[in-house]
Parts: structure tokens; C-alpha cells; sequence
């Protein structure tokens, strides 16, 4: 089933969050290749989208996924569409009120 990816905006801005990081501490080009790596691995959620672990104490129906070793991506499968919630850098926790 084909569902589309949406990125939430809190999920967006830590994509912007994530790339100043990275821009100051690396480089603008190393940042901006991160954040495509990011974008390409979510965007293949729908092949396989009851990947992760199952965090319903948090919320109910969130699965976190690992990316890299440095980040969590906290999103919900949902009927036609796969919501990207948050994307942490660096150990950063998930608030349930996200």
C-alpha cells in the first residue's frame, strides 16, 4: 500500500535545527548532505512502515526508528499516510505532547 510521508512541522524544524547544528560544527555542505540522507531514509518508510519500536507508553501508536546512531525519528503509520512527528539529534528525549 502506497501511504504518503508527511513530515510534521515540529519534525521540520528540527530538520532546520538539526542542519544549523551541523552547518556550525561541520560544514554547510556536510549539514545539507545529512539532512538529504534523512529525507531519502523517511522517505522510504512506505516500503516497509511497521518498522520500529512500538513506544505506545509515550503515545499511543508512535514507533521511534534510529538513524545513524544519532538520531531518533518518532512517527505514527496511520491508514494512507505515515506522519514524521519529531526528528531528535543527539540523545534528545520525546515530549508526549508532541
Amino acid at each position: 500500500m502506497d501511504r504518503r510521508i508527511i513530515l510534521a512541522r515540529a519534525a521540520q524544524r528540527d530538520l532546520e535545527e538539526i542542519e544549523r547544528y551541523i552547518g556550525k560544527v561541520a560544514s554547510p555542505y556536510r549539514a545539507r548532505a545529512y539532512i538529504r540522507r534523512i529525507l531519502d531514509f523517511v522517505g522510504r518508510f512506505d516500503y516497509f512502515p511497521e518498522r520500529g519500536t512500538l513506544r505506545s507508553d509515550i503515545r499511543p501508536g508512535l514507533r521511534v526508528l534510529g538513524f545513524e546512531r544519532r538520531v531518533s525519528i518518532a512517527f505514527m503509520v496511520r491508514d494512507s499516510e505515515i506522519v514524521i512527528i519529531r526528528i531528535l539529534y543527539g540523545g534528545r528525549q520525546i515530549d508526549p505532547s508532541d
